[in-house]
């Protein structure tokens, strides 16, 4: 018991520092030993933006897809860091794509979210391709990649220009989530001109033309308020949404990311994640 104590808050503490900014060596640890994606490839030749995809492993038709975006404060972050992301998920029968977008100061608001879009629309248009279910499209994120997942599937005009909208999509999974947040500090430049401010907060998107949402957050978050999900899951509601919110009792901003790269650590968010997924068939 002592020793699975310490393995328990090695992994706890690995997580943790990856918020503190320790991304290279740490998402080193948590990648290893595992195989590089099937295929990488690039989505959008205007920004040279790639995409990697994990095949699915263990199904018998075509799978249900995720298109995963990360965090990091809108400013930092690679699609190869989040190798366990796309392992587990495709373990576990799933079709995942982790999709670059650009960051700040390349790009700010609503660039990066536009970017989301297109990664979005390649995968509906070759999802079969890989074997996979265009019709079981969903798309994920944690942190900052969960505010742009929200807002394509909750404000149409982002995948207006690829003539998809929100219900083409079968449900949004959004970790550990910005929906209704305060633009200050560093944050300014990112988001430019206070008139658009509200147009990057997700809950003010909703208007009843959503897929179902999965809403995963750690009640103990320090990094993004829990009660942004809580926010965002009583919106949909209140226009017939499905909204599925699950807290995470004591735990912290990482701990959706914790849940896929060694479930047992935080045993819920893999299989409510499945379940959601999985309930689209």
């Amino acid at each position: 018991m002592r020793l699975r104590s310490l393995l328990a808050a090695s992994a706890l503490a690995v997580f943790s520092l990856l918020v503190a900014g320790c991304e290279r060596a740490l998402f080193g640890f948590a990648n290893r030993g595992l195989p590089p994606p099937e295929t990488s490839l690039r989505f959008d030749a205007a920004t040279g933006l790639s995409l990697d995809v994990y095949r699915a492993q263990g199904v018998e038709g075509d799978a249900p897809v995720v298109v995963f975006f990360y965090g990091g404060a809108w400013q930092r972050g690679t699609r190869e860091q989040y190798r366990f992301v796309g392992r587990r998920l495709a373990q576990n029968g799933v079709l995942t794509i982790v999709a670059d977008y650009r960051t700040w100061p390349r790009a700010g608001f609503p660039a990066f979210v536009e970017d989301g879009a297109k990664a979005i629309a390649w995968t509906h248009a070759h999802a079969r391709e890989y074997g996979g279910d265009p019709g079981r499209l969903f798309v994920a994120g944690h942190s900052a990649g969960a505010q742009i997942a929200a807002l394509i599937g909750a404000d149409a005009r982002f995948l207006r220009p690829h003539g998809m909208k929100p219900r083409d999509l079968a449900g949004v999974i959004g970790l550990s989530g910005p929906y209704d947040f305060v633009i200050n500090g560093q944050y300014v430049p990112i988001f430019g001109k206070p008139a658009q401010w509200p147009q990057a907060q997700a809950v003010n998107a909703v208007d009843g033309d959503e897929p179902p949402f999965l809403l995963l957050h750690g009640t103990d978050d320090r990094v993004v308020e829990p009660r942004d999900s809580d926010q965002m899951a009583a919106r949909l509601r209140a226009v017939g949404v499905a909204a599925t919110l699950l807290p995470l009792p004591g735990a912290g901003h990482s701990a959706p990311l914790l849940g896929l790269y060694d479930p047992p650590r935080s045993p819920e968010v893999l299989p409510a994640i499945l379940r959601f997924v999985r309930a689209s068939r």
